[in-house]
């Protein structure tokens, strides 16, 4: 599937900003499954754009504006290309006793996503569902797919329910959340079980906006729809990364547009930065995303 989106991130200020330091991971990801035919990013006001690749492999541009300015409008414009994923048969396989071993042979590759991270801890609740749900002989994909499928039965999407920097435990107690939580909790549960798990960021094409884009009327806002979207990846033994979706129970597939992937959210937040001399007085951020025939 080929497809265009635009992402438009507009700060307006209570005052004016004497300089404004950013940093934006909005460039999508290239991977086997994902080809970026193009990508610009324009800026206002106007300034020069540095860019570099992260620790996590994640495309990142950053820029200073060191005028005084009362808003700053980032728009990213992107031109890419899905395929479906395919995945080694053997990695969703092997049990999850065979892939805790083959995981700590790995330790050191796999530090980051096994590890608690600063977004991401567990505790005796989050190791008791871990339990339950991952039995040493049961295979690693089953048992994947139904955590992926616990999630969604088991928490209430609810906007605003939750802010970015709320803990998986509040989360785990509240059973409601967003994308961001609901991925979270599943790193949680996954890391919990020995089993690497990392955070990525993105689009995703849902069947209301693609009906919208063929009968021309306006998208009705869906789980996963706004601004941008949030799901996981689980190591399998072989080295795949395997994307799951919890808020919509399903695989990621060509409808999902990876951008960027870390440990928690904090590696992969779309736009951060600094600025000087006021405050913000509003942020509003936007994404066309259109596939192409």
């Amino acid at each position: 599937m080929r497809f265009t989106i635009h992402h438009r991130t507009h700060y307006r200020y209570a005052g004016e900003a004497s300089e404004s330091f950013m940093e934006a991971r909005l460039k999508p990801a290239e991977t086997p499954f994902q080809k970026v035919h193009a990508h610009r990013l324009e800026l206002q006001p106007a300034c020069t754009v540095n860019a570099y690749t992260d620790y996590f492999g994640n495309a990142v541009h950053n820029f200073s504006i060191i005028r005084r300015h009362g808003e700053l409008l980032i728009d990213s414009f992107a031109d890419l290309e899905t395929a479906p994923q395919t995945l080694s048969p053997a990695g969703v396989a092997v049990t999850i006793s065979e892939a805790r071993q083959i995981f700590r042979s790995e330790k050191l590759r796999l530090y980051e996503f096994l590890n608690p991270s600063p977004a991401i801890t567990w505790d005796a609740q989050t190791h008791t569902i871990a339990k339950s749900l991952f039995g040493s002989r049961d295979e690693i994909g089953d048992a994947v797919l139904n955590l992926n499928r616990w999630i969604h039965d088991e928490f209430k999407y609810v906007t605003g329910s939750t802010g970015i920097d709320t803990p998986v435990s509040t989360v785990m107690n509240k059973r409601e959340g967003v994308c961001q939580d609901f991925a979270q909790v599943m790193i949680a549960i996954l890391r919990s079980a020995d089993i690497p798990a990392r955070y990525v960021v993105g689009y995703i094409e849902t069947d209301s906006q693609r009906q919208a884009a063929k009968s021309g009327r306006a998208a009705k806002k869906l789980i996963g729809a706004a601004e941008s979207h949030a799901w996981i990846e689980v190591g399998l033994p072989g080295g795949d990364w395997w994307p799951l979706d919890p808020t919509n129970n399903c695989v990621a597939g060509e409808r999902h547009v990876k951008i960027a992937s870390g440990r928690d959210y904090l590696d992969c937040t779309p736009t951060k930065g600094v600025f000087k001399g006021t405050s913000t007085k509003a942020l509003t951020v936007s994404v066309k995303m259109e596939r192409q025939a």
